[in-house]
């Protein structure tokens, strides 16, 4: 009898959790066994890993062969495990060598002809691996892994410190590197090119011309990290003012674009590395579903708001959106996470993403226009409006009118200040933030309110005001606070004086529901 143990990850998730693929060989009649809650591609990895072996001239045993998968109470899916269910037979029987395997956790699929095929979350397993090698050096219980994957997965898997990424592209050529023959080794994995410094390219803020107080509110949202909800008549350049958002934003941290592009991994589309550090900036339409938007399937996959995680989520036609498909959207809002929950499995997804909206004032989109009459009734208007719920507005942090512009100022006016001018003050903004709490306003807890958003006497008073006259909840007047620190520190102010409020109390005016 003879038995082999290798290494992979299973995905739930962002988690990548370990999986120890154990092979037997055993005497009696010819059977290929896979156990340990697999699924149906996991089941039929058993035709493709014999054709892979034997189109490799490589021997398939005889034998009765069973596959654990263990932990057995964790759900297996994807082709993934096609590697090292492979290995794990060539090594139980004698065709490749059993020492070295504990040294590597091995993932992908593999074709009828022995080619090795990508596989998604390559990145978010290369991050578990990371975690794990990093706790085994801690503990002194041995050197690190390496990885080794199909060549498309190798450069995104190679971004993550730590972790020795190995590229291959066929069944013999990872057999060749667990061999005894040096020159046979396959080649390490080079990182992605990061991308150095400079303007993101994309639409720039100067193409939106006029509509002052809107690109302002753009500046405060980007600066603060607020969301913002555009309200206004078609054509006044609401999606133009969201599509240049993501030009404003500070550009990636290294861990922000790792835990992004591990989102991106997770998808069949997968992470393409020429947006790599590149803000994610998602458009769902207004047909999408409450799965779409959050996530969701009997193996949960990440939705819309996930892969806008450390970027732009923008909702157009807002009203038009299922109210209960917006409704989902008030807890990742708050807490920068999404929990999917299945009767088998639980799965966690992070949320932190710049939530901008645009919406028509009213069902024919004209009303307030100083030439096109609206055609609306005030019944209609007021049921449109009240697709929105109390709730759902009282977490948008910003609510900017963009009223319709004269034609004159709209054609011929003089372009917008450039997204790179504006960006440079939400830079300077961001730093302050950082060096003052250590996270962006919009993140700021009720006791760091306290301690950061300190009010001068009249600027107290007039917020007080503010808050009983318009009926704003307790939210409501906490993030007017966040707004006005926001405005304060674009202008390099301390204290929250009576302009930075009262400009903060004018973004929470533009849209009201009874």
């Amino acid at each position: 009898m003879s038995l082999a143990l290798l290494r992979s990850r299973a995905l739930t998730g962002l988690e990548a959790p370990l999986v120890s693929v154990e092979v037997h060989l055993a005497n009696g009649l010819p059977a290929f066994n896979i156990v340990g809650l697999a699924d149906t591609e996991v089941r039929e990895s058993r035709e493709r890993v014999r054709a892979a072996i034997l189109n490799s001239q490589l021997e398939f045993p005889s034998r009765r062969i069973t596959v654990n998968l263990a932990p057995a109470d964790l759900p297996k899916e994807s082709g993934r495990f096609d590697l090292p269910i492979a290995l794990g037979i060539l090594a139980a029987s004698g065709q490749v060598p059993l020492d070295g395997l504990d040294a590597s956790e091995f993932a992908g699929e593999l074709s009828l002809s022995g080619e090795l095929r990508p596989v998604r979350g390559a990145l978010a397993m290369a991050m578990g691996l990371g975690r794990d090698n990093a706790a085994r050096q801690a503990a002194g219980e041995g050197p690190a892994r390496s990885f080794v994957v199909a060549a498309e997965n190798a450069p995104e898997a190679a971004l993550i410190d730590g972790v020795t990424v190995y590229a291959a592209r066929s069944l013999l050529e990872v057999c060749a590197h667990l061999g005894p023959l040096p020159a046979d080794r396959l080649a390490r994995a080079q990182p992605l090119v990061e991308i150095a410094g400079g303007d993101p390219a994309g639409p720039d803020m100067r193409d939106v011309r006029g509509q002052a107080q809107a690109r302002r509110a753009m500046e405060i949202a980007a600066a603060g990290q607020h969301s913002a909800l555009l309200v206004g008549p078609p054509g006044t350049g609401k999606s133009m003012l969201a599509q240049r958002f993501a030009g404003l934003l500070p550009p990636m941290t290294l861990d922000e674009a790792l835990e992004s592009a591990a989102v991106q991994s997770l998808t069949a589309a997968g992470f393409h590395p020429a947006r790599w550090r590149e803000r994610p900036y998602r458009s769902p339409h207004h047909t999408a579903s409450a799965a779409a938007l959050v996530g969701g399937g009997s193996n949960p996959r990440p939705g819309e708001i996930s892969l806008a995680h450390q970027g732009v989520l923008f909702l157009d036609e807002l009203p038009e959106f299922d109210r209960k498909v917006l409704e989902v959207l008030r807890e990742p809002l708050e807490s920068g996470r999404v929990t999917i929950s299945r009767a088998m499995r639980q799965a966690d997804f992070p949320a932190r993403f710049q939530f901008i909206a645009a919406m028509n004032p009213c069902p024919c989109g004209y009303q307030g226009h100083p030439s096109r009459p609206c055609r609306c009734t005030p019944d209609q208007v007021l049921r449109y409006q009240s697709r929105l719920s109390g709730p759902l507005l009282d977490r948008i942090d910003l609510q900017v009118e963009v009223p319709a512009q004269d034609h004159q100022e709209m054609l011929d006016g003089p372009p917008g200040e450039p997204s790179a001018d504006v960006r440079q003050r939400v830079l300077a903004a961001r730093a302050v933030q950082q060096a003052r709490q250590g996270k962006p306003n919009a993140a700021l807890s009720g006791r760091e309110i306290d301690e950061h958003c300190p009010l001068a006497p009249e600027a107290q008073a007039l917020l007080r005001g503010a808050m009983a006259k318009l009926a704003w909840s307790a939210r409501a007047y906490f993030r007017v606070l966040k707004i006005a620190r926001t405005i304060a520190d674009l202008a390099g102010a301390e204290p929250l004086q009576p302009s930075h409020v009262g400009e903060a109390i004018q973004y929470r005016r533009a849209l009201r529901t009874p």
